[in-house]
């Protein structure tokens, strides 16, 4: 046989032995010990591990950067929502092109062959958004999946004209129909910002992704949008086709009213994408008693089988100061705040960065390290899979669609000097 690319003797599994990877026409056609091949590349991974690419399930790209052109001072939603709003109305193409790679080339040297971007829709910026992702989309297609989310960061019936550029935007190319209901003027509002976002997927046959009930708690009913969005969803079949980001004042809830909106969600089908970093970040600033972590509670929809995944949201601008579009810092961090520690818990923070974030974003179906699966994987410069969280290694080698993108060459020497003391 001969193969394209021949991975040997990699970990895939912390409890079985090496095995050689073969890859063929962007699939792998063989996993197991002592593969005989020839190939046309070949990686010897001396008994490295090997996890899928990571998959970042909610980027914003046009919004990256910008954290010292005008800084936020106090580090609300709204003030971000207000700082971001001013830069956006100075976007020009080329400055939103060059920050897209930016970030683009930072998720795809840490592992990322996939990203679900959500560029915002509205009358300040225009269409800038989604223009740029569709040039990058191509440019960027070797290197990565881009979905593109016709996102509504504004508000639609608040903002009058925002409804048709999303229209135009979906036919331009978008992937995904987002949302963001809290930005409304009152309940009716975001029920109808819901039931329009829920029209034009329908009409468009496109997945749904929204930014949903961001706050601490959930006395503005506004930020409690999620049971009539589950409710929205089984009544227009779209179980397994809704993403929603954030989703924090459900952390505000004790566990007799948790239990049955979680149930709901599981019902539903719908995908919880966490963003740590920045939910952190804007999270319990006005609490001046034990500030709340500002999460969405991980363990008890992890717990009640809900798919839950995470991703890095913002690099860099008034939402998230920080970051560098790395999957795997994020799920440290997020390891940390959810207190996911034991070995299984671990792993299942792995997971959400891989095969939960897949079918957040409809790739599922095609994904991980198995034969028969499109060969998007990371070789990392350390021995077991469950030191991927921990160890935060370098990725020696990315390999999309059978492809090496990325080599990653790491030396670092300690210099230790006995004592000479008489």
């Amino acid at each position: 046989m001969h193969v394209d690319l021949l991975i040997k003797h990699v970990c895939v599994r912390d409890d079985a032995p090496l095995v050689d990877i073969a890859i063929k026409d962007g699939r792998i056609a063989a996993m197991e010990p002592g593969i005989d091949a020839s190939a046309t590349e070949a990686i010897d991974a001396q008994g490295r591990a090997a996890i899928p690419g990571l998959i970042e399930a909610h980027l914003h790209l046009d919004k990256a950067l910008l954290h010292r052109r005008l800084p936020a001072r106090f580090g609300t939603l709204d003030e971000a929502i207000r700082v971001t709003g001013i830069l956006k109305s100075r976007q020009e193409r080329e400055d939103v092109l060059d920050r897209s790679r930016q970030v683009l080339d930072m998720a795809i040297k840490n592992g990322t062959v996939a990203v679900r971007a959500h560029p915002d829709v509205d009358l300040i910026q225009g269409l800038i958004g989604v223009e740029t992702l569709l040039a990058l989309k191509d440019e960027y297609q070797s290197l990565l999946d881009l979905q593109i989310v016709a996102f509504p960061q504004e508000g639609i019936l608040k903002s009058a004209g925002t409804y048709e550029l999303m229209i135009d935007a979906l036919r331009m190319g978008a992937d995904v129909v987002g949302g963001c209901p809290y930005n409304e003027l009152n309940w009716q509002d975001t029920k109808r910002h819901i039931d329009i976002v829920f029209e034009l997927a329908q009409r468009f046959d496109a997945p749904i992704d929204m930014h949903a009930d961001f706050a601490d708690d959930t006395s503005d009913q506004r930020f409690a949008a999620i049971s009539y969005i589950a409710q929205r969803t089984i009544d227009t079949g779209y179980q397994g086709r809704v993403s929603l980001g954030h989703v924090t004042s459900l952390g505000a809830l004790d566990n007799d009213a948790l239990a049955p909106v979680i149930e709901q969600i599981r019902l539903a089908g719908i995908s919880i994408v966490t963003l740590p970093a920045t939910d952190l970040y804007l999270g319990g600033r006005k609490d001046v008693q034990n500030p709340r972590r500002g999460l969405t509670p991980v363990k008890a929809l992890h717990n009640a089988g809900v798919n839950v995944a995470y991703s890095s949201n913002n690099v860099r601008n008034a939402f998230t100061p920080f970051g560098k579009a790395d999957m795997l810092q994020i799920g440290n961090l997020l390891a940390h705040v959810a207190q996911f520690g034991v070995p299984e818990h671990q792993q299942a923070i792995l997971d959400m960065g891989t095969h939960n974030a897949a079918r957040a974003i409809g790739l599922s179906h095609d994904y991980g390290i198995a034969v028969g699966k499109q060969a998007d994987l990371i070789i990392l410069d350390t021995f077991k899979v469950a030191d991927a969280l921990l160890d935060i290694p370098p990725r020696l080698w990315v390999i999309k669609r059978g492809r090496i993108t990325v080599v990653t060459q790491h030396h670092c020497e300690i210099h230790r000097h006995s004592c000479c003391c008489a």
